[in-house]
């Protein structure tokens, strides 16, 4: 398959998704099935059929290829290609009723990620790339394709920074300790609740920044691509590809000063 045609089966299989998490979420508060890395850690039963259903869809299409699932952990194929998914990526958001969570799904191939599609549930909004050919936003699922372009104001204290937490309370406490001190060096912070929507607003504009530790695969993977396919910069602390320990996004022009800056703080 083409890097556009496995893109073509992440976005149908991100938006059936999406429209299950949408006619499965009940009114008011969602209740919580499991919890994982600690109590405030929260797992669905919406995440495990959302997921359930990713990998039915693409175990269907392409039944040699890997899987990694925030919620159903790993699967191993032979054909080199594997899907990197985080169904309900802001499940604390989801339980709450907060509007900011998506589908996110990276593709692998040999170990690189060529195409990636995270879908916006609550407005139904798409942000997608292939690597090497651009990134693109669609404000509905059948609306026009705009590429997207991050801006770069090169003003580190006019940049708008977003951020997350951890769920362990010492990391927490230790994050919260950095992020205070990043506050006065920048025009704002914000913390959303979503990784993989806090990428995809770096590469659309709406931050200048963002800075985050203790990321899974899953909840990188694609929007890592649609920010740096945007043009953002993307790396981890030392300039290394971003992992678990760290990844930091921004402009080119904003990028090296925002990286000393995030390590001064001492994320």
């Amino acid at each position: 398959m083409s890097d556009q045609a496995l893109l073509d089966l992440a976005r149908e299989t991100a938006h059936q998704a999406a429209a299950l998490i949408r006619v499965r979420r009940p009114e008011g508060r969602v209740d919580v099935a499991a919890t994982k890395s600690s109590p405030t850690d929260a797992v669905t039963e919406v995440d495990t059929a959302a997921e359930r259903l990713i990998r039915d869809r693409i175990g269907a299409a392409r039944p040699d290829d890997g899987f990694v699932g925030e919620e159903g952990g790993r699967q191993s194929g032979t054909s080199g290609v594997d899907w990197v998914v985080d169904p309900i990526d802001g499940t604390v958001n989801f339980v709450y009723g907060v509007p900011a969570y998506a589908v996110s799904i990276g593709v692998e191939v040999d170990g690189v990620v060529r195409a990636g599609v995270v879908v916006d549930v609550p407005l139904g909004r798409e942000y997608t790339a292939i690597r090497g050919e651009g990134a693109w936003r669609r404000d509905t699922a059948g609306g026009p394709a705009v590429q997207m372009r991050v801006p770069d104001p090169g003003d580190l204290s006019q940049a708008l920074v977003g951020t997350g937490f951890g769920y362990e309370p010492k990391q927490r406490a230790r994050q919260a300790e950095a992020v205070a001190a990043l506050l006065p060096h920048v025009r704002d912070v914000r913390r959303v609740g979503s990784a993989a929507l806090d990428l995809c607003a770096v590469a659309a504009g709406r931050y200048d920044a963002y800075v985050e530790e203790g990321l899974q695969a899953w909840d990188r993977a694609a929007g890592v691509l649609v920010a740096r396919e945007a043009g953002a910069v993307v790396t981890g602390l030392h300039g290394d590809e971003p992992d678990e320990r760290l990844v930091i996004a921004a402009g080119p022009a904003l990028f090296d000063r925002f990286r000393t800056l995030v390590a001064e703080c001492g994320f």
